[in-house]
């Protein structure tokens, strides 16, 4: 079979490259490559070459299959052209590779807007991949088919429709070696740029052809044969068109399309028409024997595979776009509801901060709780939407939230260190003796604490251990509850044994105090508070305090004029003469006692509320005779050193706040505060 490969390219302006090349290889297989792409001169040059040394060595160098072979050269092209794109010396590539084999099948494969027609009986029909939008730069789709005698196959790296008609070029085609400069001057007329190929199997007896030619643009001639004479519609030439198209539609191979949307594609042209009507006679029955049949010869079965594959691939496509779909639909919609979410909270910020200014706390911190839970929501959810905004307008409830409830983060200074006399104490109490004065005791001593200075540990029992300790001011003492069922009293550094004159001995419970010169023992087991009262040397039988009052879940108690009883979950009790009486604490954000463990009263002042968990000490009036109590304001102690937090006190003048966990006693300046 005698083949003519002709090449030519249009004019380039600045800054565009162009490069039409044909080659043979030993085995007498026809090569040609076009490259069009925005790159300078040199870059362009360099390109060219490069592509060049591909095709010699990639394509007509080596051993193998056509197909195979072209598939291994344009993988190494696409390798080259996305280094020569990331670089940015080059732009915008347009490309075609084709290549005639031994048996007279041509293989071609474009990039960008390359495309390839073929002319055979009068009628031209695209035989490349069209695809819509943005062209891709890269080699992605190879096709293949047989030549015939008559046929002309052109190439061009320009869109060919734009200029030219299918007629037209099919009428053009009768020029022979003009052909090329015809189409050239058709282009340059409508200011287009491209590179040129024409691939053209002459008419004549191949039996008399002694001799290939390949010309270029540069010394164009025409066949041995003279002029090719043109092949007219016609029903032989009609078929061997569509014999050609069906060979395309069946060897197509595209990465995620079959060949039957490539038959779909042919449809545009005429001789698509034909494909798609003929098929339309062929049975299920048929193309399944087909297949099968392929799978079994030898000759056949690769491309049935690839058939299977591509089918394979086009099926699952077509499951992840309605996947996709279906997810991208939820997204959107979860998307607006968070966007909503996120506009109620920036309203709900400002309403309660409106609140606040009237005065109405209580609605202000509802309507921030809630606003905090929406952040919290719009934080959590799965799809990470306004995440990051989520959690500033997180950080903004919190601080509106602190500024409308008085919440102040206070630094807490060290005053003591009982751990530099004793390394494993494990502190229980704090008992205020005067300025600046305490006693602090563990399971088995006792630390006097000065000012700053802290005195070695006084041991208080040996065998037993402290349950217990207060301070008992009418008689300078401090009292320490044990294990062993006594009550030992420190008085001037000396440590005396009481008895009381209950043949049972001494009551135990959660907590002491003293008031006047009576010894009160809360013992919520027995749901009693037991009063002693202190005699010269020894205490009375005790007797009964409370009369109806719930001490289940007692944790603390305070005594000024009435008796104070800390519930867990923050409940307080209060009782006078026994006797329960209102009490109740206004204004207070929700469950802001819950997690308080020890409860401290100044006297004739505040109640201070002491909350390990959130290392914080809580503030409320007394309530006066109504037990109409307010909250005041809350302290963040802020530390690295804070441990857990046991005990605490407040010095008559309410300027300094103390606070004791397992190993130290620190120090918060209220009056600065």
């Amino acid at each position: 079979m005698d083949i003519v490969v002709r090449t030519g390219k249009t004019k380039a302006g600045s800054g565009t490259s162009l490069a039409a090349l044909s080659f043979t290889s030993p085995h007498g297989e026809q090569a040609c490559l076009l490259l069009h792409g925005e790159a300078e001169a040199r870059d362009g040059k360099t390109f060219e070459q490069e592509c060049s040394v591909i095709m010699q060595q990639s394509l007509l160098g080596s051993e193998g299959e056509a197909w195979n072979r072209l598939d291994g050269t344009l993988k190494e092209l696409n390798g080259l052209l996305k280094g020569f794109l990331i670089s940015g010396t080059l732009d915008d590539i347009h490309a075609v590779v084709a290549l005639v084999d031994r048996a007279g099948t041509l293989h071609v494969s474009a990039a960008g807007r390359g495309e390839g027609y073929l002319i055979r009986g009068g009628t031209a029909s695209q035989i490349t991949e069209y695809t819509k939008g943005k062209p891709v730069s890269a080699f992605i789709h190879i096709s293949s088919g047989a030549l015939e005698p008559g046929d002309m196959v052109i190439f061009s790296t320009q869109r060919l429709l734009r200029a030219l008609t299918p007629a037209q070029l099919a009428s053009l085609s009768h020029e022979g070696s003009q052909f090329i400069d015809e189409v050239a001057d058709t282009l340059e007329g409508e200011k287009e740029t491209a590179a040129i190929a024409t691939i053209h199997i002459p008419s004549g007896d191949a039996d008399h052809v002694q001799k290939r030619e390949v010309e270029n643009d540069d010394a164009p001639v025409r066949s041995r044969g003279g002029a090719i004479p043109p092949r007219r519609g016609g029903r032989k030439s009609g078929n061997a068109a569509l014999m050609f198209l069906q060979e395309l539609s069946d060897r197509a191979l595209a990465f995620g399309k079959s060949a039957s949307e490539r038959g779909l594609e042919f449809g545009k042209t005429g001789a698509g028409k034909m494909i798609r009507e003929s098929s339309k006679f062929k049975t299920l029955k048929e193309k399944g024997g087909g297949l099968i049949a392929d799978l079994k010869d030898p000759k056949r079965k690769r491309r049935a595979h690839l058939l299977l594959f591509a089918s394979a691939i086009a099926g699952l496509l077509i499951l992840y776009v309605i996947v996709n779909l279906a997810t991208s639909s939820q997204r959107s919609k979860t998307r607006a509801e968070l966007a909503d979410l996120m506009t109620q909270i920036e309203q709900e910020l400002q309403t309660a901060d409106n609140r606040r200014l009237a005065g109405d706390v209580d609605a202000a911190n509802s309507i921030l709780q809630r606003a905090e839970e929406r952040a919290k929501q719009v934080m959590d959810n799965e799809s990470g939407y306004f995440r990051s905004e989520s959690l500033d307008l997180l950080d903004k409830v919190r601080s509106k939230s602190e500024e409308i409830n008085n919440i102040l983060r206070v630094p807490a200074r060290v005053l003591v260190n009982m751990s530099s006399k004793n390394a494993n104490v494990s502190a229980q109490g704090l008992i205020g003796l005067g300025e600046g004065e305490f006693l602090v005791y563990d399971r088995q001593n006792s630390y006097r604490v000065l000012l700053n200075r802290l005195d070695e540990p006084k041991r208080v029992v040996e065998d037993d251990l402290i349950l217990q300790g207060t301070n008992f001011p009418r008689y300078k003492s401090q009292l320490f509850m044990t294990t062993g069922n006594s009550l030992i009293e420190l008085n001037a550094n000396q440590l005396i044994p009481m008895k009381t004159e209950d043949p049972a001995g001494w009551m135990t419970g959660k907590d002491i105090e003293t008031y006047l010169r009576y010894l009160y023992v809360l013992s919520p087991e027995k749901k009693q508070i037991f009063k002693y009262e202190r005699l010269s040397n020894r205490y009375a039988a005790p007797a009964q305090y409370n009369v109806n009052g719930d001490l289940t879940g007692a944790l603390d108690m305070v005594i000024d004029t009435s008796v104070y009883i800390l519930k867990e979950g923050g409940v307080i009790l209060k009782l006078l003469r026994g006797e329960t009486q209102p009490f109740v604490v206004r204004h207070a954000p929700d469950n802001v006692l819950k997690d308080v463990t020890k409860m401290f009263k100044s006297p004739d002042g505040n109640f201070y509320f002491l909350d390990p968990k959130k290392l914080r000490v809580i503030v409320t009036t007394d309530g006066g005779a109504t037990g109409e109590s307010s909250y005041v304001k809350q302290y963040i102690l802020e530390g690295e050193q804070l441990g857990t937090l046991q005990d605490l006190y407040v010095d008559p003048e309410q300027s300094h706040l103390y606070v004791l966990d397992e190993k130290r006693v620190y120090v918060v300046d209220l009056a600065t505060q």
